[in-house]
């Protein structure tokens, strides 16, 4: 089955599972990975889905054995398993980053969506900076004009929002924004 049919079949049979209304571009791949290159340690994607953001974290020069994606849809499991080899893809929420026994973290890559959602914000991006490295990267995507954690929640996390831009060749059109621990 391609990327795409999956895509539609699970987007079908698991409407609440799977959010986006298409698969991520290329072009906001690439936003998203950008300076992947540079950075050491492990590396997780979250929301992976049909891993749009896995091709390119990989053609970032990441090594496969640097790469840990976590996704609950079984099915994209399976697939990213198939097309990735080498990659380790565990079929847990995101919630759970910390049981993967990774620690020093550089990058955290996330599809999943934390808009508005308080307690998914402090369960998801919470939970990765404690098993990141200082100076690590949370990546997200958000479909939305502002940064999709608030202030408020940043000063909580005692994480800085950068806006890394705007991808319009995406359906639909997606911001990109890089968070980091505030250093003392």
């Amino acid at each position: 089955m391609t990327n795409p049919a999956l895509f539609l079949k699970e987007t079908l049979r698991r409407p609440g599972e799977v959010v986006a209304i298409a698969p991520s571009s290329r072009r906001v791949a690439r936003k998203m990975t950008q300076g992947l290159e540079h950075v050491s340690g492990p590396i997780v994607e979250i929301g992976p889905g049909t891993g749009s953001f896995t091709r390119e974290i990989l053609a970032c020069g990441v090594a496969p054995s640097r790469l840990t994606l976590m996704e609950v849809n079984d099915h994209f499991c399976t697939d990213l398993r198939a097309r990735f080899p080498g990659v380790r893809v565990e079929n847990r929420p995101a919630q759970e980053i910390q049981a993967l026994g990774l620690t020093n973290i550089g990058a955290v890559i996330s599809g999943v969506p934390v808009l508005a959602r308080p307690r998914i914000q402090r369960d998801i991006v919470g939970r990765a900076l404690e098993v990141m490295v200082p100076h690590g990267l949370f990546v997200q995507i958000t479909y939305s004009l502002r940064a999709p954690i608030s202030p408020s929640m940043q000063a909580e996390l005692g994480v800085s929002a950068t806006y890394r831009g705007m991808v319009l060749a995406n359906l639909p059109p997606a911001h990109v924004y890089v968070f980091r621990r505030i250093q003392h």
